[in-house]
C-alpha cells in the first residue's frame, strides 16, 4: 500500500489553507516564499532560480533566517518552505543543489521533468516529503512505485509546463492506486477552485498565476500588468519556447514580433539552455519577454500583496464552504 495522506500531519496544522503558492521559474523568490510562509500556505521556488549553488545556499538561508525572526515576533510558527528540483538528465546542477538541499534539510521537496528515484533516498534520509509532480496516469503510477511521497497533478490550464488531462479524471484515476497525499495544479483561480479540489480528493493545490501578479514576485512589472490585463483566451499551448508542452500568453508573444499561430518547431528540453537564467540572457532581448500564464489569468484582476491575495482566498474558501454545507 502507498503512503498515506497522513505524511502531512506534521506541518497540516501550520497551514492556514491547503495551498501551495507554486514554484515558478524567474518569479518564485526569496520575498514571495517568506510571504507566503507568513501566512500559513507552503512557500516554494525552483532551485534553479539561484544562479549557483551558492546562491541556493544563501537564498535558503536567508528564508530561515527571517521566519525564524517572523515566528519569534508574532509567535505563529510558519508554513514549510518547499525546494523544487529539476532531476531531469540535462541539468547539470542537480548533484550540487541536492548536496546543498541536504544540509538544509527541508521538509518538503518537489521534483519535476523527470523520476524522483535518483534522488529519494538521500531526501528521505535528510527527513524530507519527496513529492513528484506527474502529467500522466503512466508517470504518476511510476513515481508511486520508486517511492514518493505525494504526488502533484499537472492538469490542463496549469501554467508554464502543464499537462492536459482533465483535473477530474486525472486525480480520480490516481485515487484508484494511491491514497497518499495529492496536488492539484491547474485552474486553482480563487478559494473556490481550493474547496473544489479538496472535494474532489487533493490535500493540497498549486495556486500559480495569480502569486506572480504580487508585490513580491520577481516578475516584471510589465508581465504582471499583462497578467491583469489578459484573460485565459489569451493563454497558448506550445512547446515551442521550452521543448515542452507550456502555456504562454499570446499578446507576449506577438509583442516579440512572433506569429501565435506559425511558432518553430523545437526539439528535445535541454535544461542548460531553457532552464538556465546566465543561458536565457543571451538570448535575443526580445525573447526574454515571452510569458507563461495559466487559464486562472481570468481571475487576476488587479496586483496585490501576498497578505491580501491569501486573506481573499481564504474569505473564498470559507464562502464555498459554507455555500455546500447550505446546498
Amino acid at each position: 500500500m502507498t503512503q498515506s495522506s497522513d505524511a502531512l500531519s506534521r506541518f497540516r496544522d501550520r497551514l492556514s489553507l491547503p495551498l501551495i503558492a507554486a514554484p515558478m521559474f524567474l518569479v518564485s523568490g526569496t520575498d514571495l516564499v517568506v510571504a507566503a510562509c507568513r501566512n500559513g500556505v507552503i512557500g516554494s521556488f525552483p532551485t534553479v532560480n539561484c544562479r549557483s549553488p551558492e546562491q541556493l545556499d544563501e537564498w535558503l538561508s536567508d528564508i530561515d533566517i527571517r521566519l525564524k525572526a517572523y515566528a519569534d515576533a508574532s509567535g505563529k510558527p510558519s508554513a514549510p518552505v518547499c525546494a523544487n528540483l529539476i532531476v531531469h538528465r540535462s541539468n547539470a546542477r542537480l548533484e550540487q543543489d541536492l548536496q546543498v538541499l541536504l544540509r538544509h534539510r527541508p521538509e518538503m521537496v518537489i521534483t519535476s521533468v523527470g523520476s524522483p528515484a535518483p534522488v529519494l533516498k538521500p531526501l528521505h534520509d535528510a527527513g524530507a516529503l519527496v513529492f513528484a509532480d506527474v502529467a500522466s496516469i503512466r508517470h504518476a503510477e511510476r513515481a508511486v512505485a520508486a517511492g514518493a511521497d505525494g504526488l502533484v497533478l499537472l492538469t490542463a490550464g496549469a501554467g508554464g509546463q502543464t499537462g492536459w488531462l482533465n483535473p477530474f479524471v486525472f486525480v480520480r484515476a490516481v485515487r484508484a492506486f494511491f491514497d497518499g497525499p495529492l496536488v492539484l495544479a491547474g485552474g486553482i483561480a480563487d478559494g473556490h477552485a481550493l474547496r473544489a479540489a479538496q472535494a474532489l480528493g487533493c490535500e493540497l493545490a498549486y495556486m500559480g498565476t495569480k502569486f506572480i501578479a504580487t508585490h513580491e514576485s520577481m516578475a516584471d512589472i510589465r508581465y504582471k500588468e499583462l497578467l491583469v490585463a489578459s484573460s485565459a483566451d489569451d493563454v497558448l499551448l506550445t512547446s515551442a519556447f521550452t521543448g515542452l508542452q507550456t502555456n504562454m500568453l499570446r499578446p507576449s508573444i506577438e509583442a516579440a514580433g512572433l506569429d501565435p499561430d506559425n511558432l518553430p518547431l523545437r526539439g528535445a528540453i535541454d535544461i542548460g539552455k531553457d532552464i538556465d537564467i546566465g543561458a536565457r540572457e543571451s538570448r535575443p532581448k526580445s525573447w526574454k519577454d515571452i510569458w507563461s500564464a495559466g487559464h486562472s489569468v481570468s481571475g487576476v484582476t488587479e496586483l496585490l500583496s501576498v497578505d491580501e491575495l491569501v486573506a481573499r482566498t481564504s474569505a473564498e474558501f470559507r464562502e464555498a464552504a459554507a455555500r455546500v454545507r447550505l446546498d
